[in-house]
């Protein structure tokens, strides 16, 4: 570059050229020439810690680092470490013209004298605000999380802070409330080790613990607000992550009610970006020291954290759908080991990582003895598929006579639970003739009705089929193979007319119904709670084989957590409550749900994997993409020194997706075919595996090798 090119990008305010040179040398895969350290100084820079070291919003692995910049004298007092800054980078400013660079958003990491650059530093553009919103702990959490998905910084960060608003930024939080009185054990002397646990969080100690929560309609809630407020009251931060808004609010609404207003905030999207950001920044500025909330408040930055609690972590919600897709419990997990605080990982079941937990030591079981359990929970009974020719009424219903008969006696008492498996109308259709599934003629997809007599719809494209005709037979009948929650609902009303039914899922779901007499249709996890805390009558799970019959390593045990789900919201036995699973009673999750033994079906699960190296006792990481682009990473994984007894299993072809069908993460484009390859190390060379791919990754894509595969460390589904 001549001088004059020079002096015509420095005018557009372009990246000096020495920069540029080692951005071009760092994407190119070669190292810059070392030089000596040099601090660059102008008559216009800050003249003490004239460099700011930056984290540019790039979300590339292989640009993850940071960056030094020069702090202009006018910038010197709010270019502090922490706040939002937007820079120049990359060579898009070049010569006046605008190639797809220029400013982009970043956060200042440190203020330093010196920098590792040689050149020329390219000053700050811009503070965006000086509100230090990326602290040093919450930045040492993020690189951590990092580090373990095999993920770049940038994408982290972007997932641990929410976007700015200006407005909350200019107005002042509260002050804060003093520490509250410690309350009451409550619940938790129902559980032999519950009110030790509760002692340890009072004395500041940091108790581990995985809680089997007894069934009830909101017991496990008011327990964990208590445990919360043990720890505020010992003058420390809590946190608790849930699933979803409708368990996030349950746990909100008991916490409000043992210490009132203004002591913890909701961290939740139904908030809105504005009114959550307010939030999050009064966690931010110390004002308030306990955060209920849904994924994204893993991160937020709770002041000397005390308490890290998870409800149901083995909710797929948990799991993050953006890169590098961490999961809430692994997260919650390290930051308890790193601020030295108490874990509690409550649900009514029990997950085989939650067991792995138990069995290495890291934390012990917090569960009621035997008896308790009796005391509390409903009848589980089992029912047969096909079972209907004796009662009319339960035919055409599409119910086993034992469930009508329980649903008919129960609804004398109260309302009745039926939980479905899937939702909509009639979501899968076959052949009355050949059981051939039905099928779009444009993109393939599954034909579905979307009510009794409207025309057949695509459930991927949305076209409509007013005529189909089988391809294989020619037949022009359909049946139902699949059936959802409305067709259910509507069959429930003819079998029992003067019962009001109501149905639950989807994007609508009730939190909760009148404790009077009526049905009600819910898919898994949208389960509405019955007023007045008596709890359902009964409860009919039905579809059992549509939850065990998944092709998944996780099949046996999501279906038990789904159906404790809704039995735990069931009255106990005593009082009538039963609950009717419409599945094979000789299957194992069945037989752990009439024992109500969610912790040894776990155990079970565990002691079987542990055998076939499956995860938690091993650690797994997915490489998906075109198969040239996974056999090329594998490949430089290799040379990049895998850990000792990686296994590397397949690849394998991933199903093609045809044109129409939604796109899920990961999934290949529509039409492309991709292949998956599975990496696994024993447990405890995680952290080796993650790096290693991370560092083939980035020479790939510094070297530019063609198509790149996608990594996914500990993904959900390996079936």
């Amino acid at each position: 570059m001549s001088r004059d090119d020079e002096q015509r990008g420095e005018q557009a305010g372009a990246q000096p050229p020495e920069q540029l040179a080692l951005i071009r040398e760092t994407v190119r895969g070669r190292k810059a020439p070392k030089a000596k350290p040099r601090t660059w100084r102008g008559a216009d820079m800050a003249a003490r810690l004239p460099v700011a070291r930056v984290l540019v919003d790039k979300g590339l692995v292989h640009l993850d680092r940071y960056f030094d910049y020069a702090v202009p004298a006018a910038m010197d007092e709010e270019a502090q470490p922490g706040v939002r800054v937007r820079v120049r980078f990359g060579a898009g400013e070049r010569e006046g013209r605008r190639e797809g660079g220029g400013l982009i958003n970043g956060f200042i990491v440190e203020r330093r004298a010196d920098s590792d650059f040689t050149g020329r530093l390219a000053p700050l553009a811009q503070v965006l605000s000086p509100e230090p919103v990326l602290t040093p702990e919450l930045l040492q959490l993020c690189r951590s999380v990092a580090d373990r998905y095999a993920g770049s910084l940038a994408d982290v960060v972007q997932l641990a802070v929410p976007p700015r608003r200006a407005k909350p930024e200019k107005q002042p939080s509260p002050r804060p409330l003093p520490a509250p009185s410690a309350p009451a054990p409550g619940g938790w002397a129902r559980y032999p080790q519950g009110p030790a646990f509760l002692q340890a969080l009072a004395d500041k100690s940091a108790p581990r613990a995985v809680w089997t929560a007894l069934p009830g309609p909101g017991g496990w809630a008011d327990e964990l607000a208590r445990a919360m407020a043990t720890t505020l009251a010992a003058g420390r931060g809590a946190l608790a992550v849930l699933p979803d808004g409708k368990a996030a609010a349950r746990v909100d609404a008991a916490l409000t009610a043992l210490l009132g207003e203004g002591r913890h905030v909701l961290l939740t999207a139904e908030a809105g970006p504005e009114p959550r950001y307010r939030r999050w920044l009064a966690v931010s500025r110390g004002a308030v020291r306990a955060v209920v909330g849904t994924r994204a408040a893993m991160f937020a930055p709770v002041r000397r954290l005390g308490l890290a609690a998870i409800w149901e972590d083995g909710d797929a919600s948990h799991s993050e759908d953006r890169a590098p897709q961490p999961h809430a419990r692994e997260v919650l997990l390290q930051r308890a080991v790193t601020e030295q605080a108490a874990f509690l990982l409550g649900a009514h079941g029990c997950t085989v990582e939650a067991a792995q937990l138990v069995d290495s030591g890291f934390a012990l079981p917090l569960a009621a003895d035997r008896e308790t359990v009796r005391a509390v929970m409903p009848r589980v009974r089992t029912a047969a598929e096909g079972d209907e020719a004796r009662d009319p009424a339960a035919r055409s219903a599409r119910l086993p006579s034992l469930a009508w008969r329980t649903a008919r006696d129960a609804l004398e008492r109260g309302p009745v639970l039926v939980q479905v498996p899937r939702r909509g109308y009639v979501p899968r259709l076959v052949c009355e003739r050949c059981r051939e599934p039905a099928r779009c003629t444009h993109c393939a997809g599954p034909l579905e009705a979307a009510g009794e007599g409207t025309v057949l719809r695509c459930g991927w494209c949305a076209r409509e089929t007013p005529a189909w005709r089988c391809p294989m037979c020619g037949g022009i009948r359909l049946r139902g193979s699949v059936f959802g929650a409305r067709r259910t609902a509507e069959e429930l009303g003819r079998a029992f007319p003067a019962v009001p039914v109501r149905t639950s899922g989807g994007e609508h779901v009730l939190g909760s119904v009148p404790g009077r007499p009526s049905l009600i249709v819910a898919t898994p996890g949208a389960e509405p709670v019955p007023e007045g805390g008596e709890g359902y009558a009964a409860a009919l799970l039905l579809d059992g084989w549509a939850l065990l019959g998944r092709p998944d390593l996780r099949a046996g045990e999501e279906a038990l957590r789904r159906w404790l789900g809704a039995a735990s919201l069931v009255r106990p036995q005593g009082e009538g409550g039963t609950v009717i699973v419409v599945a094979d009673e000789t299957m194992r999750p069945v037989q752990a749900l009439i024992r109500w033994d969610p912790a040894g079906h776990a155990m079970r699960e565990l002691a079987e994997r542990s055998e076939l190296g499956f995860p938690p006792v091993s650690r797994m990481a997915a490489v998906t993409g075109p198969p040239e682009a996974v056999a090329a990473l594998i490949a430089a994984a290799r040379e990049a020194g895998l850990p000792e007894h990686a296994q590397v299993l397949g690849p394998v072809p991933l199903p093609v997706l045809e044109p129409g069908r939604p796109r899920g993460p990961g999934d290949p484009p529509p039409g492309e075919q991709w292949e998956r390859a599975l990496v696994r190390v024993p447990r405890g060379s995680g952290a080796a595996l993650a790096a290693t791919l991370k560092t083939a990754q980035v020479g790939r894509l510094t070297r530019r090798e063609g198509p790149v595969a996608h990594i996914r460390v500990d993904p959900l589904d390996i079936g």
